[in-house]
């Protein structure tokens, strides 16, 4: 006798760089999220769903736990918050080679406040040569929070995804299959075009640079053969301007050309990237322009 299908909704918080969107890709088993070593990578909630032959997941990245000091921080602590708001569970995901902090306290104690299970999973284990040294964190843990399980896993590696899975389906509700079998994220190409170029300006800048950047994607020409993106970098300072660019636009290539080479392999096809730079102060402060970087709102020009 079949089991029933289950299906819910699984959102991933946790402090910035714990590996959420590292997590996120490595369950779906695709990249659904930009991924880079730097605070503020994962700017909105990023919905990737998972389908098995006996269940549908639909995880839910969101932006790490952190002091809001900025419109932009607001926002994206606005995005936390309505993330923990009726979920089936939620994984909050934290970096095991780290040590216990108060920033970690105060992460699980947003947590604590949504009325859902909490999942404990421990990220990059890889990066503990001695086990022995997870069993105090967990108990700080402990100490704050009676988590439903402990689970640890190096999402880079890929160990301790199976146990992971195991344990969401177990807790997931007998439910319908809320997408078709092959939807794999809510995000248009559009947006995840932006995206991509702002994961490369992240992993190829100084540290300067990346809080201070933003993407749009300014017009879209779709044809049989090709895709021609015109995008615009935006910095906040214009001491930033000449980093992105280069020495002769050897960095611009460069982020345009890795940018280019994995649009081509997620969309499927050939791709023509436009990329410029633009200085414009306080980006990060304009309410009209933060709407504008939401995909739910992006603006720009489209022609097919």
């Amino acid at each position: 006798m079949n089991k029933s299908f289950r299906s819910g909704f699984v959102s991933l918080i946790g402090r910035p760089n714990a590996g959420k969107s590292t997590l996120l890709n490595a369950l779906i088993g695709q990249k659904v999220a930009i991924v880079a070593d730097k605070p503020q990578t994962t700017r909105t909630s990023i919905q990737g769903v998972l389908t098995l032959p006996e269940a549908q997941i639909v995880f839910v990245d969101t932006p790490g736990i952190h002091k809001a000091d900025t419109p932009l921080n607001k926002r994206l602590m606005n995005t936390v918050r309505a993330s923990l708001d009726q979920r089936d569970l939620l994984l909050f995901v934290a970096d095991a080679a780290r040590t216990f902090e108060e920033e970690d306290r105060r992460a699980v104690d947003l947590a604590r406040k949504a009325e859902t299970p909490v999942v404990l999973v421990l990220n990059k284990v890889d990066l503990v040569k001695e086990k022995a040294r997870l069993l105090p964190l967990i108990e700080s843990y402990k100490a704050m929070y009676e988590f439903v399980e402990f689970v640890p896993v190096s999402a880079a590696k890929g160990a301790g995804l199976d146990d992971l899975r195991r344990v969401i389906l177990d807790r997931l509700p007998e439910g319908p299959a809320y997408f078709p079998e092959d939807y794999v994220t809510d995000q248009p190409e559009r947006f995840l075009a932006a995206e991509l170029v702002r994961e490369k300006v992240l992993l190829a800048t100084r540290k300067e640079v990346p809080h201070s950047v933003a993407v749009t994607v300014d017009r879209w020409e779709e044809t049989p053969r090709i895709t021609r993106i015109y995008a615009t970098i935006r910095v906040e300072r214009e001491g930033q301007k000449p980093i992105v660019i280069g020495a002769n636009g050897s960095m611009l290539k460069r982020i345009g050309t890795l940018a280019r080479v994995e649009m081509e392999k997620l969309f499927g096809t050939k791709i023509f990237l436009d990329l410029h730079v633009r200085v414009q102060p306080g980006w990060r402060e304009q309410r009209a322009f933060l709407d504008a970087l939401d995909w739910r709102t992006m603006a720009g020009e489209d022609d097919k």
